[in-house]
Formats: C-alpha cells, sequence, structure tokens
C-alpha cells in the first residue's frame, strides 16, 4: 500500500540551497512516486527567512497539520535541522521526512554492488547520526516505509559510539575499493585505453544512452529519477576503442552526505580523458539541470574535456538549446538519432596518443 503524503516548500528568493517553488515540488513528488509513495497535497510557504524552530512558522504549520490529517506522513522540500524535525514531527503529529531523508531512502532501496550499498550505508549513517537524539517514536517506524528504509532498528537503537564505529568500519572498507579501483585504472592507463564518463541530471537518460553506445542493454534504464545507482564500466567501440563509465545521476539540493560518500566515485571524473554531461534536452528546466551538474563537473573535474550531450531528442528540444558544435551534440538514445556523430565528436576530442 503507498504512503500517502503532504509536501511542503519553502521560498525566500534569496536562499537557492532552500528555496522552492512549483518546478521543485514538481521534482519532490516525483522522488516520492519513485520512493513508492504518492502526493495528496502540497503547501508553498512564502516568507523572508526559514523560521529556526519550525521552519514554515506554527501559523503555516497548523494550516500543514489540518491538510495532513488523512496522510501518512509530511515531506518537507529541504533539509531540516534536527530540532526543527522534532518541532515539527511535535506540530504536525505526523512523521516529518526531508528531501535529504527521501532521496537516501531511494539509495537504499536502489544500490546493488557491494559498493553502493557501502557507500548508502555511510550517507545514512552521517545523516542519522545528529538525529539520533529525540527520533523516539521514528525508530519503531525503521524499515516500515518511506524516510526509513537503511540501517535497521537495530543498529540505530545502539549508542553513538557503536553508529560512529560503524562509519569508520564503512569508510574503511571503501578506502579498500578505491585503493582496488586505482589498480584497475592504473592498468587501463598502461594499456592505453581512454576513459569516458557519463554524467548528468537524474533521469536525463544517461544509462540509455550508455546502453546505446555500448550496443548492450545490461544496465538498466527506466523513466524514473535515480534509476542507476552504481557504476558501470564497459569497453566501447568508439574511435580505437574506449571505456565507457555510467555515474549516478545528479539533482537539485543532493545531500551532502551523499556527496560526501561517493566522493571516492566523482573524483574518478578528474581521471576521465572526456566528460559526457548528458542533459534531457526537451525539459523546460535544462538549464538550472545543467548548472547542478556542472557545479560538480568544475568541483571534481576541472580541466576535463566535457562534451555536452542533450537527449531526448525525439521528444523535441527546448529552444533556447545551444547550437550543435564541436562541444555540443544533440541525440536521441531511444531511437538511435545522433549517436554517429556524437561518437565521432568523442573521437575528435580523444588525445591522439590514446587512438
Amino acid at each position: 500500500m503507498q504512503e500517502k503524503a503532504i509536501l511542503v516548500g519553502l521560498h525566500t528568493g534569496t536562499m537557492p540551497e532552500l528555496d522552492s517553488n512549483d518546478e521543485t515540488l514538481d521534482e519532490l513528488e516525483a522522488l516520492l512516486t519513485t520512493a513508492g509513495g504518492t502526493a495528496v497535497g502540497r503547501v508553498l510557504q512564502n516568507r523572508a527567512a526559514p523560521d529556526p524552530a519550525s521552519f514554515i512558522g506554527r501559523g503555516k504549520a497548523e494550516e500543514v497539520r489540518l491538510l495532513a490529517e488523512d496522510a501518512d506522513l509530511v515531506i518537507f522540500d529541504s533539509e531540516l535541522s534536527p530540532p526543527q524535525s522534532r518541532v515539527l514531527e511535535k506540530m504536525l503529529g505526523k512523521p516529518v521526512v526531508d528531501r535529504s531523508g527521501l532521496i537516501l531512502d531511494i539509495f537504499a532501496q536502489r544500490a546493488k554492488t557491494a559498493e553502493g550499498k557501502l557507500q548508502v550505508e555511510l550517507a545514512q549513517y552521517q545523516y542519522l547520526l545528529p538525529r539520533l537524539a529525540g527520533l523516539g517514536a521514528s525508530l519503531s517506524r525503521l524499515g516500515g516505509g518511506i524516510g526509513t528504509r537503511g540501517p535497521g532498528e537495530s543498529k540505530l537503537e545502539t549508542d553513538r559510539r557503536h553508529i560512529r564505529a560503524r562509519i569508520r568500519a564503512v569508510e574503511t572498507a571503501l578506502e579498500r575499493v578505491k585503493r582496488q579501483r586505482l589498480i584497475s585504472r592504473k592498468r587501463r592507463e598502461k594499456r592505453g585505453i581512454p576513459v569516458v564518463s557519463i554524467i548528468g541530471y537524474t533521469n536525463a537518460g544517461k544509462s540509455s544512452l550508455f546502453n546505446a553506445l555500448c550496443k548492450n542493454d545490461e544496465v538498466a534504464a527506466g523513466n524514473r529519477l535515480f534509476e542507476t545507482l552504481d557504476t558501470t564500466a564497459r569497453r566501447c567501440q568508439i574511435g580505437g576503442g574506449v571505456v565507457l563509465t555510467d555515474t549516478v545521476g545528479f539533482i537539485r539540493k543532493l545531500p551532502t552526505h551523499l556527496i560526501r560518500a561517493f566522493r571516492a566515485t566523482l573524483e574518478e571524473l578528474a581521471d576521465a580523458d572526456i566528460i559526457l554531461h548528458v542533459a534531457d534536452g526537451s525539459n523546460p528546466g535544462w538549464r538550472e539541470q545543467c548548472e547542478t551538474c556542472e557545479q560538480l563537473i568544475t568541483e571534481f573535474a576541472a580541466g576535463v574535456p566535457v562534451l555536452t550531450v542533450y537527449n531526448k531528442q525525439d521528444l523535441g528540444l527546448s529552444e533556447d538549446i545551444p547550437p550543435e558544435n564541436s562541444a555540443v551534440a544533440y541525440t536521441s538514445a531511444k531511437t538511435g538519432g545522433g549517436l554517429e556523430a556524437l561518437k565521432s565528436k568523442i573521437t575528435a576530442l580523444l588525445p591522439q596518443n590514446v587512438l
């Protein structure tokens, strides 16, 4: 049975990291659907700044409480501080999940590889540690609904010392994975195989493009947010042959805990010969989505050549999409349109000594 949720956003007009609007609430609803829930109402509060205690203010909180009488939980389109979450749960009489908790819930459902599970577990512990005090009734829901999947009740009932010990253990395990990845990368470099990394906003069609370029369907691709979490690498016949990697999608207000946990994976972008930045060219909000990805490219892979790929050409590209050139390509992973031109542009950008 799907859990019913009320979506709540705050618009200040001055705090991009917090600001919500109809578009971001649409995205929050898509996240909720991906997590297995359904939205039965939404509230967008306008105020100059978040209320320190209740985020949206007591008056608006009362409005949300009345609206949420028949809902199972309330989801906020920003990351709440632990005290704000506790105050809101008391005021609303419903479990409260913030955007970060919802995304972490989806990641907990989707991670399949050992590394992916470790990264998600680390992010969840880092998120939950400051929230252990006062979780109270929420602990009884662990494993029982949206925002509760992950480490589980038995682990969260232990004290902070044990939680920190588990964080250290997961970090150690991830370091071993990182060393193994480094060995694999050095082996590829010795063989002279260039690496092309695909990144982009979630649901831009990265995995579909990966499958189309490699002519396989091994990577799950679908019309859902965060369809792919685990990094996949395949040898593809582009130029003299490349290793193509598919990575986790990005999203606005990506939890800092996830960025930290996936840092080793993201740092691999700096070792790529080319980055394919895949964007949903049919989405009216493509510009904002591209900016989110460009910020992370700048942080983790400054100096790596970037080829921007506006995908979903079959759905009609937005009128203000930049024209095609050596660093911009139009494709449709679904129909195969533009793939040969994209391959030619990738080949042209590859370092000559590895072709």
